[in-house]
């Protein structure tokens, strides 16, 4: 992670929910092993929904998402608070179409951004 960001759909979450699925800790426990090595990496997690439900309450979804992993790092991998943000973006930038379950599937993702 020497610049940029990671975008990965293997977060998982159940439907309309922000409890991060037990398979998802792996993605999560390599991101905390990156910011153990740097301490000066410092992220902001971003949050993102397909465009099933309303746009508010996607955003509403996607900032509890980012926020339920920010505070994994936090709680499980003891990563500092403040080398780290969260925020939810929605349905507003998908990377697949949103008619599709496949596509579907690619815009639940949480983007790790490098500040």
């Amino acid at each position: 992670m020497s610049e940029g960001k990671i975008s990965t759909n293997g977060i998982l979450f159940n439907s309309g929910s922000a409890d991060i699925l037990p398979q998802s800790m792996g993605i999560i426990r390599q991101i905390s092993q990156v910011l153990t090595q740097d301490s000066s990496i410092k992220l902001n997690i971003v949050g993102h929904t397909d465009a099933d439900g309303s746009d508010e309450s996607n955003v509403t979804l996607s900032k509890n998402r980012a926020e339920a992993v920010k505070n994994a790092l936090v709680s499980v991998y003891g990563i500092s608070a403040d080398r780290l943000s969260s925020e939810g973006k929605g349905e507003a930038e998908p990377v697949a179409d949103n008619n599709s379950a496949q596509g579907k599937a690619q815009n639940r993702r949480v983007e790790f951004i490098k500040l």
